[in-house]
């Protein structure tokens, strides 16, 4: 009966696993056929990488897994396209005209043009693909549903969380915005302050912005900026943040400083110091696109050399290799499936960089066009021999193969202006600009914005100077351009402080104290800076020259005498020269003992297992230090005039004796003292084994 019970039971579980399998084949069957719908949330990676070929005017698609070409689409476009993929369609996006293909039966299906002439940044991801077009502030969704979204301004480099919301960083204002996957309005929940720069990225796929300017990390929050993570590093103004971290590290590209830092980054979720920053030393002289990161990989392009680079979390270089290809410089471009991706210029090679151990395989994009094997079309059938005969055909003139020119873009707004700066004046700020793309049209003038006002100067202006500003208060300025089609996005310069022009600041109140030992200790206050903006502190004492200081504090050794400390802020109007402010003084010396110290005990008194000792000190006009001894010595301490000396955990019988010992740089001295403790004004007798052995101790102490 037990036996046939546990068959019975075998036999149920063997359904239900027959029956499962069975039903998941069933739903793989239709979703291949199509016929039945592909669940909601359900969402497919995006295997593989497509790459647009000038010399054979297709879009090829590169399979990353092993390293070959498997499918060929047959798209107009301009030299130096990209190729954006989607979970159904590719598109093959040229400055002037986005043009979409089926990826299941690689034909063209239809042509829009963008929102501006530029090349913009795209995003694979779900609900995509993206593309960013940075200078315009304009996202274009080419998913479902697809849409144009405009961001308000220019945009840094965007990145994207795995589920599929985009976030940006508005260049001019310091908006940090989302763009939630299918939405079609962005929010901004998070700025960084006025006249920061910075960068977007991902640690733990939650977003973090780099402040550039002060050298932090912080995560972004519903209420804004969380705290700040210092970096351990000083940065320039271009540097670039990678697009996620590498495991606890995130790499940040300096290119000014020729270098590659390595940040940790589990400082910003877990309740430990972060270890220093990992610096790799980059060639001098290049320019470099990236970083660009996987999971376990940190990819570099070096435009001026033609090479890929790749590193581990710890900043080892994992290989070097050659971007083949003629033209322009390389494209980085990030998978859905963990590698990265490097086209050459004209899409004749593209580098599989796996994301996971950094190895790099070249794929040959031409090889493949010329074998016309990758989507090529099958042969036609052969007549079967039931169809009735067909006239014969006149021959025909060979097919035209000149391509017809790509349509011409309408006119859209301009672009930003470029190297846009500000430099102070008395009440006045002077602004200048490189001109903007013009997209089409013709600029026909330039707005100039500020905190309280705005004006407008022609096309062919290339700055102009603001009057009538409040000395002492910075303003941010925004240049905006003009033509037919509407107006542009706007570019910042930095906040900039108008004042008199090299008026310098105001003096500081400086304190200084010495030490005997010849330590002096200086301290002030900021001063007025007159509109200026703070560079550093010079500091001096006399013989020991001078230093820069960043804080309000410093410390000098090896001072004699008297000297006098002499303390200057240095400030900067705009981008002019620096101003060296008035000078703040203070006439410190160093004591010197006028002889050799002196200790006299006064008082002994005693309490619970506890010797109070009162000696008057007098070093002589420096200071001194005092111990007291029983048995034990006391650790020394700072004394001078009327001082008690502590002497703990102790036990007496009697009459027991003390010394007490005083030292300054000019000696020392002691004095003993022998008699009964006292409490309360009598004495005290107290008995018991610490104070036999106490007493033991000393007696063998005064025979020696």
């Amino acid at each position: 009966m037990n036996t046939e019970k546990r068959f019975s039971a075998m036999a149920r579980t063997r359904m239900a696993v027959a029956l499962v399998v069975a039903g998941c084949l069933a739903l793989v069957g239709l979703a291949v056929t199509g016929q039945a719908a592909t669940p909601d949330r359900l969402e497919f990676v995006q295997v593989g990488h497509w790459v647009y070929n000038d010399a054979a005017q297709s879009a090829f698609h590169v399979d990353g897994s092993t390293n070959r070409v498997d499918a060929r689409a047959d798209v107009p476009g301009a030299n130096g396209s990209q190729v954006a993929q989607g979970d159904d369609s590719g598109y093959v996006v040229e400055r002037n005209r986005i043009t979409e293909f089926d990826k299941a039966t690689l034909s063209v299906a239809e042509s829009v043009p963008p929102p501006a002439p530029e090349t913009p940044f795209v995003l694979e991801i779900a609900g995509g693909p993206y593309l960013v077009y940075r200078n315009a502030g304009q996202i274009v969704r080419l998913g479902d549903p697809a849409a144009t979204v405009p961001a308000g301004g220019p945009l840094s480099r965007p990145v994207a969380t795995a589920e599929g919301t985009v976030w940006t960083h508005r260049v001019d204002n310091g908006s940090v915005c989302e763009l939630p996957k299918g939405a079609a309005v962005m929010t901004c929940p998070a700025h960084l302050p006025p006249g920061h720069g910075g960068g977007l990225t991902l640690v733990g796929d939650r977003p973090v912005v780099l402040d550039t300017t002060g050298d932090s990390l912080h995560r972004v929050g519903p209420d804004g900026l969380g705290d700040g993570l210092p970096l351990g590093i000083k940065l320039s103004p271009s540097a670039q943040v990678a697009n996620s971290a590498v495991g606890d590290r995130l790499a940040i590209a300096d290119p000014e400083r020729n270098q590659l830092h390595l940040i940790d980054v589990s400082g910003l979720d877990q309740d430990r110091p972060s270890a220093k920053p990992i610096s790799v030393e980059l060639s001098k002289g290049s320019r470099f696109n990236g970083p660009l990161s996987s999971s376990n990989v940190v990819a570099m392009v070096d435009e001026t050399r033609g090479e890929v680079l790749t590193y581990d979390a710890a900043g080892k270089l994992k290989s070097t290799t050659k971007v083949p290809g003629q033209g322009r410089v390389p494209r980085l471009a990030k998978g859905e499936d963990n590698r990265i991706y490097v086209d050459s210029s004209d899409g004749s090679h593209v580098l599989v960089v796996n994301g996971d151990d950094g190895t790099v395989v070249d794929v040959d994009v031409d090889k493949a066009a010329n074998s016309q094997t990758a989507g090529a079309p099958s042969a036609e059938p052969e007549p079967s021999g039931d169809q009735a005969p067909q006239p014969p055909q006149r021959q025909q003139a060979p097919p035209n193969t000149q391509k017809p020119p790509p349509p011409v873009a309408k006119a859209t707004p301009p672009g930003a202006p470029r190297k846009v700066s500000a430099s102070s004046g008395d009440g006045s700020i002077k602004v200048s600009w490189s001109p903007a793309a013009e997209n089409g049209a013709r600029i026909t003038g330039y707005r100039v914005t500020w905190t309280g006002g705005s004006t407008r100067v022609g096309g062919s202006a290339r700055g102009t100077t603001i009057s009538g500003l409040r000395n002492g208060t910075p303003y941010v300025l925004t240049v905006v351009a003009e033509n037919s089609a509407g107006i542009g996005p706007g570019a910042s310069a930095k906040a900039v402080v108008p004042g008199p022009a090299n008026r310098p600041a105001g003096a500081p109140v400086v304190t200084a104290n010495a030490t005997a030992a010849g330590n002096v200790s200086v301290s002030w206050t900021q001063p007025d800076l007159r509109g200026g903006m703070l560079v550093h502190y010079l500091v001096s004492v006399t013989g020991k020259g001078q230093r820069t200081v960043s804080g309000t504090s410093a410390d000098f050794t090896g001072v004699t005498g008297t000297a006098t400390v002499t303390v200057r802020a240095v400030t900067k109007f705009g981008s002019g020269a620096a101003v060296n402010g008035a000078t703040g003084s203070r006439k410190v010396t160093v004591p010197v003992a006028s002889g050799p110290p002196t200790i006299t005990i006064t008082q002994v008194r005693g309490k619970d297992n506890t010797l109070f000792v009162s000696v008057n000190a007098n070093g002589k006009g420096v200071s001194a230090t005092c111990t007291a001894e029983f048995f034990t010595k006391t650790k020394p301490v700072p004394c001078s005039g009327a001082t008690t000396l502590i002497i703990s955990e102790v036990a007496w019988l009697g009459a027991i004796t003390i010394d007490a010992t005083i030292k300054t740089s000019a000696g020392t001295a002691t004095d003993s003292w022998r008699g009964v403790p006292t409490v309360n004004g009598g004495a005290l007798f107290w008995l018991g084994p610490m104070a036999l052995v106490g007493l033991r101790r000393r007696k063998e102490k005064e025979l020696l």
